[in-house]
């Protein structure tokens, strides 16, 4: 993922990108990987289907604040999705061109989890007294780069991410995490055959020593059958807590999406089919176990 000239929500995306990368060793494992038997030539070879952020439900940020990014440069609001489960809102953005990847923004329904939960959230987001978002020039590249890596509140306590990791462990991903890229996603269809079946792609990374996700499978597939995602399981940072304290906690991770031709164009050869031609949108049930990517029982399972 890169993307060569100087328009603005380029150099968002290459900011993103590049300190992301940096966070998550899988990134370079399997690039470089793909580059050893040909598949590409280089990392902006690869075509990203998405990119996700997480955010919390609370007075001036959540997805009503951070989708003015991308609304702004061109993407437009499409489906809604819910998790009950994990009391999450999500939607995803189709992009300006098909060139650029799908964004898709969670929100961790804040007013349904437990006092003690809410309590603790409120504490470091009532800090935030207007939408950061409208401070921003959002054509100013380096503005927003900068604000999606800067602390939004103070620095957590341990035990309050402790407590929260409790009860949501995705709220406990964004207090401390809060907007660093949570994900990307290499379109497994793109590729050349027979790597571009998740099946076969799958066996490679695991050929490479990558974990996947396995919770609901290793592949979630939509009930349509034309979405077919894996991820890795997120690896682990280390964290630095207010008092100096550490822990070793989810970082972010790397997504694999695979999306058929609609059964009208299913006849038509690889090289005309473009997203039109191709299963859009998301599916909850998979998303709902891509989530858990970042979850303790898939990070510790190999421990």
């Amino acid at each position: 993922m890169n993307f060569s000239n100087n328009t603005p929500l380029n150099k968002i995306l290459n900011g993103l990108f590049i300190p992301y990368a940096e966070r998550v060793p899988d990134v370079k494992t399997i690039t470089t990987a793909m580059k050893g038997i040909g598949l590409i030539s280089k990392q902006e070879d690869i075509v990203n289907d998405h990119i996700a952020f997480r955010t919390l439900g609370v007075p001036n940020l959540g997805i009503a604040s951070f989708e003015k990014i991308f609304l702004h440069h061109g993407y437009t609001k499409q489906d809604h999705y819910f998790f009950p489960k994990k009391k999450l809102d999500a939607y995803w953005y189709k992009p300006p061109h098909d060139h650029y990847p799908r964004v898709f923004i969670s929100e961790l329904k804040v007013d349904a989890l437990s006092t003690t939960a809410q309590d603790i959230i409120y504490s470091y987001s009532k800090e935030i007294e207007k939408d950061p978002i409208e401070e921003i020039y959002l054509d100013d590249a380096e503005a927003v780069v900068d604000f999606l890596h800067q602390a939004l509140w103070k620095l957590p306590s341990l035990n309050d991410y402790k407590t929260l990791l409790k009860e949501s462990e995705y709220g406990a991903w964004v207090i401390y995490n809060r907007y660093y890229l949570n994900h990307y996603t290499i379109s497994i269809h793109e590729l050349p055959s027979p790597y571009n079946d998740l099946e076969f792609f799958n066996k490679f990374l695991q050929s490479i020593g990558v974990i996947l996700n396995d919770a609901g499978g290793e592949i979630k597939t939509s009930r349509d059958k034309l979405l077919r995602q894996s991820s890795t399981i997120a690896q682990s940072v280390e964290a630095s807590f207010e008092n100096g304290e550490t822990a070793e906690i989810a970082g972010s991770y790397v997504e694999f999406a695979e999306r058929l031709p609609l059964p009208a164009f299913a006849n038509l050869p690889k090289e005309k089919l473009t997203n039109a031609h191709r299963r859009e949108g998301f599916e909850t049930a998979n998303a709902d176990k891509i989530f858990e990517s970042t979850f303790s029982d898939q990070i510790n399972k190999n421990l």
